[in-house]
């Protein structure tokens, strides 16, 4: 006669499912953010729905701002409903947007599509975060949320075959239609992520769990929390104006260096390959050393990375350049997620995570305007300076968090004799 499995053998299965069906929307989240870096040289060539620099520029901010409004409402909405829900929600609204995007008959409607996108794309993000940081084993929050960004990166790499393959033979309206194809992903998802570990706690505190809505908001400023909150803000929006700078204006800024357009869809492929390199080694560091450290250390190599591809080198010292530059950049960025997500009350995660990447967003709208605007100037030179300058900036700010030190509360406490048992 068998006997049932144990509770830890069940938690243990649900935390690999839970984590792998968010790897897998968090590919598709990645494909859909960097399609239009990666199609944006195709569309200015052929002058698609009339773009030009500044006006593509603005495009890509549309995205960024949906994903603003995403990210902000996100957190509070998963804390209410639950993080499933939201999930699929995501998946659905950014897989129709870019449906949205493929009919697209003018800029307006184009845009529209974006913002829509950014929306579902800005959501799911934290919201896919603060769920496997509910399932991830005890000591290696870091790494198990370094794991799953590799899928963003993942999504980045396919989005510049996507312009190689599909685009060339097809058209670019073709590459949009195939970022819809994760539609047929959503009830894959509905049917089988669990819920969230946290979510179902809070729900079985009754009255605690029917609190107003603001009040999570409003837990990052208390205690004197409102400084470590203030600093993550500030880090973000750095760390997401160059992240979103950088990947809707690579290829296009390397083409301006000289590079064809073959080279500067490998740029792509190595950008995200070092990022997802990186967020491996990142999550591994930051378990041992603290998330904000290594953040801050990575930062300001991203700097250095993103400066030196102002100066036009040999191409393999630029491959070379490029992949180191994503092995940092992108990882800089994830453990200011990790270290909000690891210091936070699980009741609380999904608020914090998401304004943190909210605040960001801020910077993620202006990043590729900034873009737009300098290549507009003919000043496309100056745009890995000014991104330098921001990686620099978000290197002050987590370095100041970092030297502040971690202030664990007893709700973190608690999470980690949860998650104990796998």
């Amino acid at each position: 006669m068998s006997s049932s499995p144990s509770p830890t053998a069940r938690v243990g299965r649900l935390a690999v499912l839970a984590v792998g069906l968010c790897w897998l929307a968090v590919l598709f989240d990645g494909l859909d953010m960097f399609i239009y870096g990666s199609v944006l040289p195709h569309m200015l060539e052929e002058e698609a729905l009339g773009l030009t620099p500044d006006r593509a520029g603005d495009l890509g901010s549309y995205a960024t701002f949906g994903m603003l409004v995403g990210a902000l409402t996100a957190g509070t909405v998963a804390d209410r409903i639950g993080r499933k829900k939201l999930m699929v929600a995501c998946v659905a609204l950014f897989s129709l947007a870019s449906g949205l995007c493929a009919m697209a008959g003018s800029v307006g409607v184009f845009g529209l599509g974006r913002t829509l996108a950014g929306v579902g794309l800005g959501g799911l993000l934290p919201t896919a975060i603060s769920m496997v940081s509910d399932f991830a084993p005890r000591g290696r929050g870091a790494l198990t949320i370094g794991m799953l960004m590799t899928a963003h990166h993942a999504g980045g790499i396919l989005s510049a075959y996507v312009a190689l393959w599909v685009v060339e033979p097809l058209g670019w309206r073709a590459a949009f239609w195939f970022c819809a194809l994760p539609l047929l992903f959503v009830p894959v998802l509905a049917r089988f992520l669990p819920e969230s570990l946290s979510f179902l706690v809070a729900k079985g505190r009754g009255e605690e769990a029917a609190t107003d809505r603001w009040n999570s908001l409003a837990n990052l400023f208390r205690g004197g929390e409102w400084t470590q909150t203030l600093l993550y803000w500030l880090a973000s929006f750095g760390g997401l104006l160059l992240v979103y700078g950088v990947a809707t204006w690579l290829p296009t800024l390397m083409r301006g260096e000289g590079y064809n357009l073959g080279s500067a869809l490998t740029f792509v492929v190595l950008f995200n390959l070092g990022g997802i390199v990186g967020m491996l080694v990142a999550g591994r560091a930051s378990d041992r050393f603290g998330a904000p450290r290594i953040s801050a250390i990575w930062f300001a190599l991203t700097a250095a990375g993103v400066f030196l591809l102002s100066v036009h080198m040999p191409l393999a010292v630029t491959f070379t350049v490029v992949f180191l530059t994503g092995v940092f950049l992108n990882s800089a960025q994830t453990m200011i997620y990790a270290t909000v997500s690891i210091r936070s009350r699980p009741e609380n995660r999904a608020t914090a995570v998401g304004w943190t990447s909210g605040m960001g967003r801020f910077g993620a709208v202006f990043g590729p305007w900034l873009g737009g605007q300098l290549l507009a100037a003919n000043k496309g030179d100056w745009g890995f300076t000014a991104f330098a300058l921001a990686g620099l900036s978000s290197m002050v700010f987590i370095g100041i968090a970092a030297l502040r030190g971690s202030k664990r509360t007893a709700g973190s406490d608690r999470e980690q004799e949860l998650m104990g048992a796998h």
